[in-house]
């Protein structure tokens, strides 16, 4: 019995590190320092754990179009603190949106709040440990 109750609690530890260490901090991965504002058209969103992911085309200064990825909260804080839902952005809706980029200069950033072209503001469930 012992040895049953060793191996189960040694697997499940095990599961718990890998679920923890598969999740980034936000300071890891985005920089405080670096606020970014984008107004683009959704080209996708990806309702999935442990976080939404939201595509939008940006236009840069020559016209040309910029795919940007957007880190937004866990599908339940948008969904029950943000007042969001699935059909809240669809395809083409253009959008404005404030955040912070990511650390590696990439095309990413992590949204803190979403307005819509109703001029609607939404929180995005950033994981800044800051108030917008």
């Amino acid at each position: 019995m012992t040895i049953r109750v060793s191996v189960f609690s040694f697997v499940l530890l095990l599961f718990i590190s890998i679920q923890a260490s598969a999740h980034h901090s936000f300071a890891a991965q985005y920089d405080s320092n670096k606020p970014v504002t984008l107004t683009g058209l959704v080209t996708k969103v990806e309702w999935q754990n442990p976080h939404v992911y939201l595509y939008i085309d940006v236009a840069d200064e020559t016209g040309d179009y910029e795919q940007w990825a957007l880190e937004m909260g866990a599908p339940a804080v948008l969904t029950r603190i943000q007042g969001w839902s699935r059909s809240t952005l669809q395809v083409g809706d253009e959008i404005n949106i404030e955040g912070r980029l990511a650390r590696d200069g990439s095309n990413l950033a992590n949204a803190r709040n979403v307005t819509l072209v109703s001029g609607e503001t939404l929180g995005a469930g950033s994981s800044e440990n800051t108030t917008p």
